[in-house]
């Protein structure tokens, strides 16, 4: 006889198939009503917030920092992350206007609108969510900033507008699609991606439509993978193989920068860096489209393997040639290649633009124009067992007057960029400490006792 049949639910709003039991289709039914997404929802929803920033308003679900229990994502801890990526635009506005501006996950809008409020005439602002609950919150908030929301399809050729208040300062598009079919349908200036997790699945479509010198920013919030806490992650988004070492930051957004490359070189399209950020809770990366399968070529050519050491934390990339070496770790300048080392698919090459830099301090100019050897060393990690740390601006002298590239970085405060080897990175960080208190109280103790062993020696031998 055939086995029981199981009971199955069908979900009419998201159409997904609920089995078992009936209080799991209720709790299911439930987070839709929660999220807003049911007509029974005004029952259940909570007063709903406004936030201020930039001055830009946005109009907010309770618990909108939690992407899990509300369907419009808003993190006031992503306000530098805008900023950046803010930036980056009014740079790109000087050079051509007007620019198409994309934010493919617009979810409160709040990145867009800022655009729109602030650059005014010299952008046309789309806002693109394919959640039909973040669609209504966009047109709200552009209410909320005194924007006109339009939107656009093939069935209606003019642009339909959701007011027409006359003291509207500006006009924005908003679209319900999904990311990757608006950016193969149309092409933008400005492209910035900031899904939930890894952007790998949308770059091969941003860097489809993108216009020559254009500007893509990506945001990854896939920190977990990024930082090596879930290797096998990593291993199946970026292709490459993290360990977490002491330059994990620097090592993420290279990572990021890896994929970034290899999907713009599909498109027969190099890359230029503008920009690169590790925080605790992103990775930033910022970069100017080059069309030209010649700079694709050049791009790609910056991709290597670098081989770590778990012991000793030195690293050195891969030498490129046809014959495969039998043991690549005695490329190490340590002697502890016999241990297992990691590699990982990093990108090698200038990491700031001078043109994004054109109005820097003159101080800073000659910083900007150098070009410092990839990752850095942190003092804190290889200091010396009972010796004070001294003061990073002397280690920096010190390895300048020796004759090496050195600089700081900002993935990490107490890092150093240079090409010296670890061991004369040692050398120097001993020479330049001086005994610590403890250290000094114990010399002093033992010095102590000493003199009180050979006084009783001294006078018996009198």
């Amino acid at each position: 006889m055939p086995g029981k049949m199981s009971a199955h639910y069908h979900c009419i709003i998201c159409s997904a198939t609920v089995a078992r039991r009936r209080t799991e289709m209720i709790r299911h039914i439930k987070r839709h009503v929660e999220k807003g997404e049911t007509e029974a929802s005004a029952s259940f929803n909570k007063p709903q917030e406004i936030l201020q920033e930039s001055n830009t308003a946005v109009q907010v679900l309770p618990n909108s920092n939690t992407p899990q229990k509300s369907s419009t994502f808003f993190n006031p801890v992503m306000k530098t992350n805008r900023q950046l990526i803010f930036c980056a635009l009014v740079v790109l506005s000087e050079e051509r206007k007007p620019l198409e501006c994309l934010d493919a996950f617009s979810s409160t809008g709040i990145m867009g609108l800022q655009w729109a409020k602030h650059l005014e005439n010299a952008v046309n602002v789309t806002l693109n969510d394919i959640s039909d609950h973040s669609v209504a919150v966009i047109k709200e908030n552009c209410r909320l900033n005194k924007l006109r929301a339009v939107t656009k399809s093939d069935e209606m050729p003019e642009a339909e507008c959701e007011t027409l208040d006359e003291d509207l300062v500006g006009t924005i598009e908003v679209t319900q699609m999904d990311a990757n079919v608006l950016m193969h349908m149309r092409s933008y200036d400005f492209i910035h991606l900031d899904p939930f997790g890894t952007s790998v699945n949308y770059l091969d479509a941003a860097f489809r439509n993108v216009r020559n010198l254009g500007i893509v920013s990506v945001t990854s919030t896939d920190t977990s993978s990024l930082y090596a806490k879930t290797v096998h992650v990593a291993k199946r988004h970026y292709g490459c193989n993290i360990i977490r070492t002491e330059y994990y930051r620097e090592l993420a957004a290279r990572v990021v920068l890896s994929a970034i490359a290899r999907a713009a070189a599909r498109c027969n399209k190099g890359i230029e860096v503008l920009l690169s950020v590790a925080l605790e809770h992103f990775v930033l990366v910022i970069v100017r489209v080059l069309r030209g399968p010649s700079l694709a070529d050049e791009s790609t050519k910056l991709l290597n393997n670098l081989i770590h050491c778990h012991w000793c934390e030195e690293r050195i990339f891969q030498k490129e040639g046809n014959m495969i070496e039998e043991n690549p770790y005695k490329q190490l300048p340590c002697d502890c290649y016999k241990s297992m080392p990691g590699r990982s698919a990093v990108m090698l090459g200038k990491r700031k633009s001078q043109e994004m830099n054109t109005n820097a301090p003159k101080r800073l100019k000659g910083e900007v124009r150098t070009e410092h050897p990839p990752f850095y060393y942190s003092i804190h990690r290889h200091a010396i067992g009972g010796l004070n740390i001294p003061k990073l601006n002397k280690i920096l002298q010190s390895l300048s007057d020796a004759g090496y590239l050195v600089s700081r970085t900002h993935f990490d405060p107490t890092g150093i960029r240079t090409n010296a080897t670890l061991a004369t990175l040692k050398a120097v960080l001993k020479k330049n400490s001086s005994l610590s208190n403890t250290s000094q109280i114990s010399s002093y103790k033992e010095g102590s006792e000493g003199q009180n062993e050979e006084t009783p020696l001294q006078e018996a031998a009198t």
